[in-house]
């Protein structure tokens, strides 16, 4: 029997005025003469976002959901080439440290997926460079909530410059200049377009990192369309961390459009994948990739709650039985 908890991204369709995500763009930043006023402003909207990260986290708890992924974009402009001198992290302490205690408190487990920017097989180092500062960033976020960061970003693997082996191998170059509490914290996904579950393992095993299956990803671009025969090897990259095993699940938005995601999950596709793995793992956390958000999740358990090779445990949770 395996336990599966369902999550979702970011945001709530339920939630008004909730963005955990409002922003201030550069050229907003320079129209304010006074440079202090100027940084205060980002502050008060970082502290916004944040609060607002609790009303979703209350939202989840409320909803029984256990699995929640927190926006990259808390805090606007960190790591600009000219804000590099703002301590950022300072007014957030506190706000960051409630956040992270109601998660711990309700046993709701969160983490990142970084923008698609940050390349650590990159050819150009200063892109490596910005892709660490950006990932120590999630790293202070993750501390400051008091959160163990151990495997808490997921990743693509970058770019593949029409290269596939070359791109793997840089990635191993790149790896080690990337501090060792940073390449702690990282989970690597299969993407859709450019490295395949198998490029993937093959990184993963080498440099002892998560794979985070995306199913999905693996319909629209696959060596070998039979992933089964890989999932013990996948469990197996899962062998020193923490936290139960995790994957993605998202639905094709039309057959045209194969590599977009629906605004709901197909329940008979997210099925498919369940009955296959059943019973491999205890537990298995499933992020909800769904345009549609927690009310995706919402609609999703509706339908689990109709069949009967399910007991449900509560509202985002149930077993396979």
């Amino acid at each position: 029997m395996t336990i599966v908890r369902l999550g979702y991204v970011a945001m709530s369709m339920e939630l008004t005025n909730a963005s955990p995500s409002q922003t201030m763009t550069f050229a907003q930043f320079n129209k304010i003469s006074d440079r202090e006023a100027a940084i205060r402003k980002l502050e008060r909207i970082t502290l916004s976002n944040i609060q607002n990260t609790l009303r979703l986290l209350k939202h989840n708890a409320a909803s029984d959901i256990h699995f929640y992924r927190l926006t990259s974009r808390l805090i606007p402009l960190a790591n600009h080439k000219e804000l590099l001198d703002w301590n950022y992290m300072k007014p957030l302490r506190e706000a960051l440290r409630e956040l992270g205690n109601f998660a711990e408190e309700h046993g709701i487990r969160i983490d990142f997926h970084p923008d698609h920017f940050v390349l650590i097989n990159s050819k150009e180092k200063q892109v490596l460079k910005n892709s660490i500062r950006t990932l120590k960033m999630h790293y202070l976020l993750l501390k400051a909530m008091k959160v163990d960061p151990t495997h808490r970003c997921v990743m693509h693997v970058g770019g593949n410059y029409k290269e596939t082996d070359k791109s793997l191998e840089r990635f191993i170059d790149n790896w080690m200049d990337v501090p060792k509490v940073i390449q702690n914290m990282i989970m690597l996904e299969n993407d859709d377009t450019s490295f395949t579950l198998d490029d993937t393992l093959y990184l993963c095993e080498k440099l002892d990192i998560p794979l985070v299956f995306d199913y999905h990803h693996h319909l629209a671009h696959h060596q070998h369309q039979n992933w089964e025969t890989h999932w013990d090897r996948v469990v197996d990259t899962w062998k020193h961390s923490p936290l139960p095993i995790k994957m993605h699940i998202s639905s094709p938005k039309n057959e045209k459009a194969f590599r977009h995601h629906a605004d709901y999950v197909d329940s008979d596709m997210f099925f498919q994948f369940l009955h296959a793995i059943k019973g491999s793992v205890p537990q298995i956390d499933c992020m909800i990739e769904a345009k549609r958000k927690d009310e995706a999740l919402f609609q999703l358990m509706g339908e689990v709650k109709q069949r009967d090779d399910i007991e449900v445990i509560d509202g985002a949770s149930f077993l396979m039985k």
